[in-house]
């Protein structure tokens, strides 16, 4: 059993994964979220501070739901995020689709196994002498 604290409420828990709160704790992070998404979709013109004061949720909280793509604005939004490798705009996450696919394919690229180089096959002398001609 591997018991630690609650990094939210410092109850002891059963930790397996993941981040380090206890059941209650994801439970009440859980409905925050469908709490805030709701306002969302009700205002969507809201700013982040405003979405924060509104659903009693802390700025961090909100700015790592949308890290995490669980939440996405739309393009009319005052909040505007930008992609940490081309600065792009985005909806949600870090990345914008271009950087994303770019990125699959450079990993990709590297864990492919290399392709073996032909050998030129030596070539042939013919030799004086018999040849057989098959039928």
């Amino acid at each position: 059993m591997n018991l630690r604290n609650c990094s939210r409420c410092g109850k002891m828990f059963n930790y397996i994964s993941g981040e380090e709160i206890c059941e209650n704790c994801k439970k009440e992070l859980e409905d925050s979220f469908q709490t805030v998404k709701k306002f969302i979709e009700e205002n969507p013109g809201a700013g982040l501070k405003e979405i924060a004061e509104k659903c009693e949720v802390t700025t961090k909280q909100i700015k790592k739901w949308i890290i995490e793509e669980r939440l996405m604005f739309s393009k009319d939004s005052p909040l505007q995020l930008t992609c940490e490798n081309c600065g792009a705009r985005i909806p949600t996450g870090r990345l914008c689709a271009k950087c994303k696919a770019s990125m699959a394919n450079n990993l990709t690229n590297t864990f492919q196994k290399p392709k073996p180089v032909a050998k030129p096959e030596p070539k042939k002398e013919e030799k004086a002498g018999m040849h057989f001609i098959q039928k």
